[in-house]
C-alpha cells in the first residue's frame, strides 16, 4: 500500500484520466455514428444528450452503495475500461456483420455513461476523510473540467490522426484498467480481495494490448467480408477512413464506408462531369479549378485537352491526395494525373479556400464534393458559396456541379438547382445512369445565358472516351416525369434544408 500522503493526489490524478476517457468514448460514439448514419449534428446531439443522461443515472444509483468502496471503484473502472475500450471495434463488427447499429450505438452509450457517472461520486467518497469538502468538490470538478478539455484537444489532433478510431478506443480502456489497478494500491484491503482485483485488472489489460496487436487485422477482414472484395489499402485520415478494394473484375474506393467509385462504370460519372461543361464553354479551357475529387480522376480527364495550362485540386483531406499520387493501383486509374506538372494540388478547406482565394478567373471549375449528407458539406452546397463560385469563374467562364440523383433524391437535387440559380448562375441540368449509384445528376452553369442550350459537339475525339457521345447529349438534358422539377428551398449557411430533405429521400430507400 501507498504511504497516506500519496493516495489524494494519486485519487485526483485519476479524476483527469476517467473525465478525459469518458469524454473521448462519447466523441468516438459521435464519430461512429457520423461516419455510419450521417448528419454529424444530429448524431453528434443524441450521443451526447443520451451519455449525459446516463452519467447523471449512474450518479444517482451511486447512492446505493456503500460498503466496500474501494473494491467498487475498482470493479466499475474495470467495467469502463472493457466497455469503452472494445466500444468502437464493437459498434463497427456490429455495422458491418448484424446490422442493428443504433441500438448497439445507443446500449452502449448508455452503459458507458453510467458507469462513468457512478466513477466520480465514489471517488469523491474515498476522498472525504482526507480533504475538507468544499476543497473537495471544488478539485474534483476542476480537475473533471480539465480532463474534458485536454480529450476535446487530443481526438482530432492527436489520436484519431495518429492511432486511429479503434487504437484510441483501446489505449484509453487500457488507461481505465491502470488507474483501477492503481486503485489497489491506495488503501487497506482484505489481502484475498486485493489479490483479486490485481488480477482482474492484469486480465483486462492483458486482452486490450492483445486487442490492440491484432486489431488491424480484424478490422480488415470484417470489413473485407462487409465490402464483398479483399482490402488491398486502407488507412485513416483525420476526417475519414479511406479504403480501397480490388476483385478481379473491379477496384473500388469508400471513404467511412461509402462507395465513392467502381472503376468499371467510374468513366461514366468522370466523363459526364468534365466534357459537356468543356462543350458549354465553347473552347478548350486553359486553366481549371477542381474543388474535391482528390482521386484524380476528373483532373485525369481534363488533361485530356491539350490546351490545358494549369489545373489548380483544392480537396480538404491530404491522406486521399497522397494515395491517388503514391499508391500504383490508384495512379493507374487516374493515369498519374496528379503528378502531372501542370496540376497543384492544395489540401484546404474548399470553402475558405474559395472566400480568401486572390486567383485570377478560371476557364472552367469542377466541383466534385460528396453529397451533402451533413452541414459540414451541406455549406459546400449554399447560396454564399455558389456566389463566391461564380465570383471564380468570371463572366466567361463555366461551371458544373455534381449534385446527387435526381431520381433519389429528386428534391434535394432541385434544390441545389434552385440555390445556383439564385447565385446568377443560369443552368444546364443533366443526368445519365452510373450501375454503381443509379441515375445520377449534375449541374452545368455560368452567367451567361447561352449555358441553357445544350451542347451538340463535344471538344475531344471518340478515341479519348470510353462512355460519352454527342448522340447521347440530348437525352441527358431531358428529364422524364419522375425526375422533372420540383419546388424547391434556397440552400442558405444559416438555414440549409438541403441536408435534411437529402437525408430524407435517400433514407426512404433504405
Amino acid at each position: 500500500m501507498l504511504p497516506r500522503r500519496y493516495v489524494p493526489p494519486v485519487l485526483l490524478a485519476s479524476v483527469v484520466v476517467i473525465a478525459t476517457s469518458g469524454l473521448v468514448y462519447e466523441l468516438l460514439a459521435g464519430t461512429i455514428a457520423s461516419y455510419v448514419l450521417g448528419d454529424s449534428v444530429a448524431q453528434f446531439s443524441i450521443v451526447i444528450g443520451l451519455y449525459l443522461f446516463a452519467m447523471g443515472v449512474g450518479s444517482y444509483l451511486s447512492k446505493y452503495i456503500e460498503q466496500r468502496l474501494l473494491e467498487r471503484f475498482v470493479e466499475v473502472e474495470l467495467a469502463v475500461a472493457l466497455v469503452g475500450g472494445v466500444s468502437a471495434p464493437l459498434l463497427f463488427a456490429v455495422y458491418t456483420s448484424w446490422g442493428a447499429f443504433r441500438a448497439a450505438l445507443y446500449i452502449t452509450v448508455s452503459v458507458i455513461g453510467m458507469l462513468v457517472g457512478l466513477e466520480i461520486p465514489l471517488l469523491i467518497r474515498l476522498l472525504k476523510f482526507r480533504l475538507e469538502l468544499k476543497d473537495l468538490v471544488a478539485r474534483v470538478l476542476a480537475l473533471d473540467y480539465v480532463g474534458a478539455l485536454v480529450a476535446s484537444l487530443m481526438f482530432p489532433l492527436i489520436l484519431v490522426p495518429k492511432l486511429g478510431i479503434h487504437r484510441t478506443s483501446l489505449a484509453f480502456g487500457l488507461l481505465n484498467a491502470a488507474v483501477a489497478l492503481a486503485a489497489t494500491f491506495l488503501m487497506p484491503v482484505e489481502h484475498r480481495s486485493r489479490i483479486r482485483m490485481r488480477i482482474q485488472c492484469v486480465a483486462v489489460m492483458a486482452g486490450l494490448i492483445f486487442g490492440a496487436i491484432f486489431i488491424d487485422k480484424g478490422v480488415v477482414r470484417a470489413e473485407s467480408a462487409y465490402f464483398g472484395a479483399p482490402i488491398i489499402y486502407n488507412a485513416q485520415s483525420p476526417y475519414q477512413r479511406v479504403v480501397i478494394t480490388q476483385s478481379p473484375r473491379t477496384t473500388r474506393l469508400y471513404l467511412n464506408g461509402n462507395l465513392q467509385f467502381s472503376s468499371d462504370d467510374e468513366a461514366r460519372y468522370h466523363e459526364v462531369l468534365v466534357h459537356p461543361a468543356v462543350a458549354v464553354l465553347g473552347r478548350k479551357p486553359r486553366r481549371v479549378l477542381v474543388l474535391g475529387g482528390g482521386d484524380g480522376l476528373a483532373v485525369r480527364e481534363l488533361l485530356k485537352y491539350d490546351g490545358i495550362e494549369r489545373i489548380l485540386l483544392v480537396d480538404l483531406d491530404a491522406k486521399v491526395t497522397e494515395v491517388f499520387r503514391n499508391v500504383p493501383v490508384a495512379t493507374q486509374l487516374n493515369r498519374g494525373s496528379l503528378n502531372d506538372p501542370r496540376v497543384e494540388v492544395r489540401n484546404e478547406d474548399a470553402f475558405t479556400w474559395i472566400q480568401q482565394s486572390d486567383e485570377p478567373a478560371f476557364d472552367l471549375a469542377v466541383v466534385d464534393f460528396p453529397d451533402p449528407s451533413n452541414y459540414a458539406l451541406g455549406k459546400l452546397y449554399s447560396l454564399t458559396f455558389f456566389r463566391y463560385l461564380r465570383e471564380r469563374v468570371g463572366v466567361h467562364g463555366a461551371v458544373v456541379v455534381q449534385s446527387t440523383s435526381p431520381y433519389y433524391a429528386r428534391k434535394a437535387f432541385w434544390t441545389v438547382a434552385t440555390t445556383m440559380e439564385a447565385a446568377d448562375f443560369h443552368l444546364l441540368p443533366m443526368h445519365c445512369y452510373v450501375p454503381s449509384f443509379g441515375e445520377w445528376g449534375f449541374l452545368v452553369a455560368g452567367p451567361e445565358s447561352r449555358v441553357k442550350q445544350a451542347p451538340r459537339e463535344l471538344l475531344l475525339g471518340p478515341d479519348k472516351l470510353r462512355f460519352l457521345e454527342p448522340s447521347l447529349l440530348p437525352e441527358m438534358v431531358q428529364f422524364p416525369r419522375d425526375m422533372s422539377r420540383v419546388e424547391a428551398p434556397v440552400q442558405r449557411l444559416n438555414d440549409q434544408p438541403l441536408v435534411s430533405i437529402y437525408t430524407r429521400e435517400w433514407d426512404s430507400w433504405k
